[in-house]
């Protein structure tokens, strides 16, 4: 007996608040958990799974394939394949995921006084104190800017000063292969530059941050 053809499968529809609002339509996209933290981890560049899973504790597999599948589906990430040798997939904003950047800004400057205290079950990434920093930072190296390499106890990252590039990283993880200055402070003054209570320069007057680097922007910080 023939097969009988088998009814297409409907992709399953997305949650909306279904209301004609801008913020709404924005919630829709990004208003799921986890999201806008995988965005964060996805501003510092490219990842492949198995590094945004070591860097968001507490996602579950399934939660987090099924939030880079929508993100796709949204159009907020894309998925290439490295070639060789790396030939491993990874996954990477779009433009309109760079967008998130002046939000999730303006989330860590509100969140930031409910930093006071570090909870004995938080888990710590020394990346996640670029967005603070970035606020600290801003205006120094003029449009251009530069790659600050940026040492705590928790870790290094490097931060990048100056107008964000479309599509280009603004933070990475980790020393960057050519830093125009370096410096070292800890994650406490971090947080306090990033709630405002105190400015780059009063920090490295007061000697609470050491900049290194002979380029125009490490002599910029230092005599900030």
């Amino acid at each position: 007996m023939p097969r009988q053809p088998q009814p297409a499968t409907r992709p399953a529809r997305r949650r909306s608040y279904d209301q004609f609002c801008a913020g709404a339509r924005a919630l829709d996209a990004v208003g799921d958990r986890w999201t806008l933290l995988i965005v964060r981890e996805l501003l510092a560049g490219p990842r492949r799974y198995t590094d945004l899973h070591a860097d968001l504790p507490g996602v579950s597999t399934d939660v987090l394939a099924s939030r880079l599948k929508d993100m796709e589906h949204g159009g907020l990430v894309t998925r290439r394949r490295l070639p060789p040798p790396a030939a491993a997939t990874v996954y990477e904003l779009t433009g309109r995921g760079h967008g998130l950047l002046p939000v999730l800004a303006a989330l860590a400057e509100w969140g930031a006084p409910a930093l006071a205290e570090r909870r004995p079950t938080d888990a710590v990434r020394a990346h996640w104190f670029a967005l603070p920093l970035l606020r600290a930072l801003e205006g120094f190296g003029g449009v251009a800017g530069g790659v600050v390499d940026v040492h705590l106890d928790e870790g290094e990252f490097h931060v990048r000063t100056g107008t964000p590039v479309p599509g280009e990283p603004v933070y990475g993880d980790g020393p960057a292969a050519r830093a125009d200055a370096r410096i070292a402070l800890d994650a406490e003054l971090c947080l306090a530059l990033g709630r405002g209570e105190l400015t780059f320069a009063e920090a490295v007057k007061g000697g609470r941050i050491e900049v290194s680097g002979e380029g125009a922007l490490a002599v910029e910080l230092r005599g900030a």
